[in-house]
């Protein structure tokens, strides 16, 4: 059976959430400075970092944390498509006019370009997640 994302939201620890959380964060901090710096594409606001990065793809993550690779990018694909889409319809994402990866993708092409790159946020960042978790000393029974 399918779980729901309040199902599978209650079997991941508090520390795996704030690993998530801190690591997505990091990286949407550092995407967003990397794209003004590049002069490539940026949020308009500063607050998208954290819904964005935080509030719409750490949930997603934990929900599709169990599948495969493959799958965790195909899902990511369906997720930051929408993002993407939506962040350049409504204007909260601006792309730098004559960007060297709308030079390179044509700008017709820079939102698949851009959703192809960061779907594979997802499985990655499942990966990263777990092999930190694995690392904390938070796993340690008590009477070891």
């Amino acid at each position: 059976m399918l779980e729901t994302l309040t199902e599978k939201l209650r079997k991941v620890s508090f520390a795996e959430v704030c690993i998530y959380s801190i690591l997505y964060l990091v990286t949407g901090i550092l995407m967003n400075s990397i794209g003004i710096y590049f002069e490539i594409v940026r949020f308009e606001y500063w607050w998208q970092i954290i819904t964005c990065y935080v509030l719409y793809m750490v949930p997603i993550s934990i929900l599709i944390k169990e599948y495969s690779f493959f799958n965790q990018y195909c899902y990511g694909l369906l997720a930051i498509g929408i993002l993407e889409l939506s962040g350049y319809t409504f204007q909260t994402s601006y792309v730098y006019p004559n960007n060297i990866l709308s030079q390179l993708f044509t700008p017709y092409n820079l939102t698949l370009a851009m959703t192809l790159f960061f779907a594979v946020y997802f499985p990655l960042g499942n990966m990263l997640v777990s092999y930190i978790y694995k690392k904390l000393p938070l796993q340690k029974k008590l009477l070891q």
